[in-house]
């Protein structure tokens, strides 16, 4: 007979567990858990004797999880929030609380709200540290599964235990080096220029490029990099243009001039805004830490769109 019951369980082989179920790998989960290998291969095997199944089996080059697997995710999942709950305090102090966050965002959010977000969290904390990650198109598994403590983007994903709030918006306009050229006076000056632009690695648009190509409207793009940071050189001592969020101007394109995409009338300005949410799970909708850092957020923001 085993020695093993279900007092063996803990929170981290759950975790793992979730992890493999959600990538259907052992590689990838210990990838996004920052673990060995081995250290998932071992807490899946004690898993394993616990719930007398096999959980994964292999299927082709990969794995597939079994049927009883796939009926224990949402159990593991409020485990996990059953034990969250357990651990969080019913106080939060900042002068003594020291916290470990993962906050999800794309270059944008990381150039624009998170080294400002940063400064004031390492102001107000006993201690701090942040990992940034990737949110590339966000999923609501980003938050279901623990992944990430916030996320921040323009298109944050929808659930009924998804929360969302909005930070700041902003609206396009035109950047150009001065030395270079004149501001575009004119739809065709416009038009007529050539262009730089940001495709993502997924081949996602910019909104702005997509409402355009939408209008049937169509420019000369000469370069598209794969994320913000990568235009000012593309943009810098030539005569081209980039049209891209205007708090930039404040940061990442402040060598260069700037002026309205005179392409776009007052109503159509309207139709260009950049909305800016910040979305979480429900889990910590009443988590007094998690609330004061979700104000910090929003203060950050505000003071980010005032200055």
């Amino acid at each position: 007979m085993s020695n093993i019951d279900h007092l063996d369980l803990d929170g981290r082989a759950l975790q793992l567990f979730l992890a493999v179920l959600e990538k259907g790998s052992v590689t990838e989960a210990a990838n996004v858990l920052d673990v060995t290998q081995s250290a998932v291969s071992h807490q899946l095997e004690k898993l394993r004797r616990i719930v007398r199944d096999p959980l994964f089996v292999k299927s082709g080059r990969g794995i597939v999880a079994t049927a009883h697997a796939r009926a224990l995710g949402e159990q593991a999942r409020e485990l996990l929030d059953a034990m969250r709950d357990f651990a969080r305090g019913a106080e939060f102090d900042p002068a003594t609380a020291r916290l470990s966050l993962r906050i999800a965002a794309n270059d944008l959010q990381r150039e624009l709200l998170l080294p400002r977000l940063f400064e004031r969290l390492e102001d107000e904390l006993a201690g701090v540290d942040l990992r940034v990650l990737p949110s590339d198109v966000p999923t609501t598994e980003m938050l279901r599964d623990d992944h990430c403590d916030l996320l921040i983007s323009p298109f944050p994903p929808e659930g009924i235990d998804i929360l969302q709030k909005r930070l700041l918006t902003d609206r396009y306009i035109c950047f150009f080096d001065p030395r270079m050229r004149e501001a575009p006076c004119s739809w065709q000056d416009y038009i007529g220029a050539r262009h730089v632009t940001v495709v993502y690695p997924d081949k996602e648009q910019l909104r702005f490029d997509k409402e355009l190509e939408a209008a049937g409207i169509r420019r000369d793009i000469a370069i598209a990099v794969p994320g913000f940071s990568g235009v000012p050189a593309f943009l810098l001592g030539t005569d081209r243009l980039a049209s891209l969020p205007s708090l930039l101007s404040r940061s990442l394109m402040r060598e260069f001039a700037s002026a309205p995409v005179p392409l776009l009338d007052a109503a159509d300005q309207g139709e260009q805004e950049l909305v800016m949410f910040m979305a979480w799970h429900r889990r910590y909708q009443n988590d007094p830490g998690h609330g004061w850092l979700r104000a910090q957020a929003e203060q950050t923001a505000m003071e980010i769109a005032g200055s």
